[in-house]
């Protein structure tokens, strides 16, 4: 008898997060997961480009040489964003869609000793609708670890997933690639799966290299560890030709890469595919 799931709902960041808790009293699960969905309120406010007074809008203001201090999430969220531009040659950035609206992209660095951010040129047009809710979904797991809930599912707009441990006597949390009833679906457990398409919103993914809308492929979806780079390198893998997968890959080991093209799923990377329902 596997154990009972709890879910609950609350909206947040322009769309639906989920909480699903097995094998814990339901008034218990109840109290985690509303500390759970209260750190990703707290973390919108700080992270929202659509927050008057967000860190994010805060930042759109600065000038080349301005700095500004940040929170320890924004700068955590930020510093990882680096990182994972670096990983993905560029293919994912927070300021992907700046090009649109200035002729440059735009150069900013974090201070690492002083906790701030430093604007070197143009203005700071950062999004993080790429890597927002996946940096949320891993801050969540935290607070859900401390609480001892440790069988979890975390789930950001239906392409936003993140699991703890499986339920017991299952091989993990049902998961599938694609709209709500795909028909390839996989067991999920202590990962992340985040996709991206063009089938919800249509050409609004940016190559951050050149500003132009990229329909490369109808969709791809990300294998990794944490929510935040799974949902950046799905984003990546709609703009990078297979070659330039196959590269990144080679040097991320423990991220797998499944990609639709012409309805047909395949996958890449050295990471074991988790198993199929």
């Amino acid at each position: 008898m596997s154990d009972s799931i709890h879910v609950f709902n609350h909206n947040a960041m322009a769309t639906q997060f989920q909480v699903r808790i097995a094998g814990e009293e339901k008034t218990y699960a109840a109290q985690t997961a509303q500390a759970a969905f209260a750190l990703a309120d707290e973390l919108e406010s700080r992270l929202s480009r659509f927050r008057a007074n967000s860190e994010i809008s805060q930042i759109a203001q600065l000038l080349p040489g301005d700095k500004l201090r940040l929170s320890e999430p924004v700068f955590a969220c930020l510093r990882l964003a680096q990182r994972l531009e670096f990983a993905t040659r560029g293919a994912f950035s927070v300021t992907a869609s700046a090009l649109r609206n200035q002729p440059t992209k735009p150069l900013w660095a974090l201070v690492e000793n002083e906790f701030t951010l430093r604007c070197d040129s143009g203005r700071l047009e950062f999004d993080l609708g790429a890597i927002g809710k996946g940096f949320a979904l891993d801050r969540m797991a935290e607070v859900l670890r401390e609480w001892d809930c440790r069988a979890f599912l975390l789930v950001a707009g239906g392409s936003s997933i993140l699991a703890g441990d499986a339920p017991t006597e299952t091989l993990g949390w049902d998961c599938g690639l694609g709209e709500n009833n795909s028909a390839r679906r996989h067991w999920l457990a202590n990962g992340s799966l985040s996709g991206s398409g063009l089938a919800v919103k249509g050409e609004h993914i940016f190559d951050p290299r050149t500003g132009l809308a990229c329909s490369r492929r109808h969709r791809a979806w990300a294998l990794t560890t944490s929510a935040a780079e799974s949902d950046a390198l799905s984003t990546a893998c709609m703009i990078l030709d297979e070659t330039e997968i196959l590269d990144m890959l080679k040097r991320n080991d423990d991220w797998l890469v499944f990609l639709n093209e012409k309805n047909e799923w395949r996958h890449l990377g050295q990471r074991p595919v988790p198993p199929l329902i």
